[in-house]
């Protein structure tokens, strides 16, 4: 059986609208923290030029290559840490950092974006970072205190649900890559019910399709 999911959630990054911090998971935060890191330093180094989602994604994971959690990340999921980002910003007053992350296919933003990109670039590229990490490790510690509360399961768990859920519905599988496979897996660890994770990468897919 098919499934057929709305998708208007789960964009890359929709500007200037907090979200409550109560929706991330701790993937979400502690991944997004990472991409928070690098997308810094990409922000520095290149004066806010553009960064593929993948891109930064691939940069996080060599500032960070003893992390085991953040290598697992994959591009399809990265819409949620990206939110976290800039959720972060919007909360602190800050620029919008998470705008630098844009899609392969059209060199922008996901079309949910909703801020003056360009501007925000701009405002991205002169900010002094330097003085949010503290505000940031403040963010992080409230964020955890309050993510949605989901029982995390081994990888050997995740992996046989996982096999439980593919079998009972091959049709709607054999159209995911191994990314979205490798994102569901990542949700079922995290403690998400396998329909609601096949959800969420499905919808995330269908938001950026063609943007990493």
């Amino acid at each position: 059986m098919h499934y057929s999911f709305n998708t208007t959630r789960f964009y890359m990054t929709v500007a200037q609208q907090p979200v409550d911090i109560s929706e991330f998971t701790l993937n979400d935060i502690h991944v997004g923290t990472r991409l928070y890191t690098a997308l810094v330093a990409h922000a520095l180094v290149t004066q806010g030029a553009a960064v593929f989602y993948s891109d930064i994604l691939a940069q996080a994971k060599a500032l960070d290559p003893h992390d085991e959690e953040l290598q697992h990340a994959v591009p399809i999921g990265i819409g949620m840490k990206l939110l976290f980002v800039e959720s972060f910003c919007v909360a602190s007053g800050y620029p919008n950092l998470a705008c630098l992350a844009v899609s392969r296919s059209t060199g922008r933003p996901s079309e949910g974006y909703k801020g003056d990109w360009e501007t925000d670039r701009r405002s991205v590229a002169a900010f002094d970072w330097s003085i949010a990490r503290a505000k940031l490790d403040a963010y992080v510690h409230d964020a955890k205190l309050v993510a949605a509360p989901k029982k995390r399961r081994s990888y050997q768990e995740a992996k046989e649900m996982r096999w439980e859920h593919y079998s009972a519905n091959r049709p709607t599988y054999a159209d995911l890559s191994n990314d979205e496979k490798s994102e569901i897996l990542n949700l079922l660890i995290e403690g998400f019910q396998p329909e609601l994770a096949l959800q969420r990468v499905v919808e995330a897919r269908n938001s950026v399709l063609g943007g990493q």
